[in-house]
């Protein structure tokens, strides 16, 4: 791993490899860097890929926890990862990192275009399933040393999974490391909270590729449709082989399609 380190003094773990324009991989709830690194191996000879552990996560500290300024520091965190890119860079996000990437957007950062998979808006008919104070009800349990208690309330009222998926997930070997991850569920909760919605992103011109898989829940598909509808220069398009796990391969083809159309300069 390398390693920078963000305004607050945080270190940020990140890899990187390959030759071209840089793009920055941003994963989702509960992920760390490695969940980014398949993606990365199939664009290795289109780009230079940088995969990192958001804040709280894998090799990345956090010196600031809290849900103030949240938002603000994993945007500082990207801008940070942005000047080892060379000061520009492509962000692809995936699920809650797909709204990072679109927070980072908006808040200013220097980006060439947008990647987003399956990034967890409400819709007209499907309405923020998550309550109010979910991120405070996060850091409660975190204070208690509740980690497991945090994973599944998370997954139960924020990502709006059934209990017996949540039951069977928390019989998996997965489940400890899922575990360990517990803190950085109150960024994606902060995140959901203070983007509820796709139109806060009506101003972001940059060009977007939207992308949800065949067999992901209907409520992703009528969240990618309305962003990609709200999005000035944006296009919407369906990756084969997936759900809300993405296809590596499938979804690589698409983004270098993207990135063949030129961007247009204002």
């Amino acid at each position: 791993m390398e390693y920078t380190t963000s305004r607050d003094g945080t270190r940020i773990a990140y890899e990187r490899a390959g030759a071209g324009p840089p793009a920055i991989i941003i994963g989702g709830a509960l992920s760390d860097h490695t969940g980014g690194q398949g993606l990365a191996a199939e664009l290795v000879g289109d780009l230079t890929t940088i995969v990192y552990d958001r804040r709280s996560r894998g090799h990345s500290g956090d010196e600031s926890p809290g849900i103030g300024g949240a938002v603000e520091r994993e945007v500082e965190d990207l801008a940070a990862l942005v000047e080892v890119a060379g000061g520009r860079a492509i962000l692809v996000g995936g699920s809650s990192g797909g709204v990072l990437a679109l927070g980072a957007t908006l808040h200013g950062l220097p980006v060439e275009r947008l990647v987003l998979f399956e990034p967890p808006f409400a819709a007209e008919q499907f309405p923020p399933v998550a309550p109010p104070d979910m991120p405070e009800q996060l850091t409660a349990l975190l204070a208690e040393g509740r980690s497991g208690d945090v994973v599944e309330l998370f997954l139960r009222r924020a990502v709006g999974l059934p209990d017996a998926t949540v039951t069977a997930m928390k019989e998996s070997p997965a489940w400890p490391a899922m575990q360990e991850l517990a803190p950085s569920t109150v960024y994606d909760a902060v995140l959901t909270r203070t983007y509820p919605y796709p139109d806060a992103f009506a101003s972001v011109a940059v060009p977007t590729l939207v992308l949800t898989g065949e067999s992901t829940f209907p409520l992703l598909t009528a969240s990618a449709r309305e962003l990609a509808r709200v999005l000035p220069d944006a296009e919407h398009r369906t990756v084969t082989g997936s759900d809300h796990v993405l296809d590596p391969p499938a979804a690589a083809e698409a983004i270098r399609g993207f990135l063949r159309h030129p961007v247009r300069r204002t």
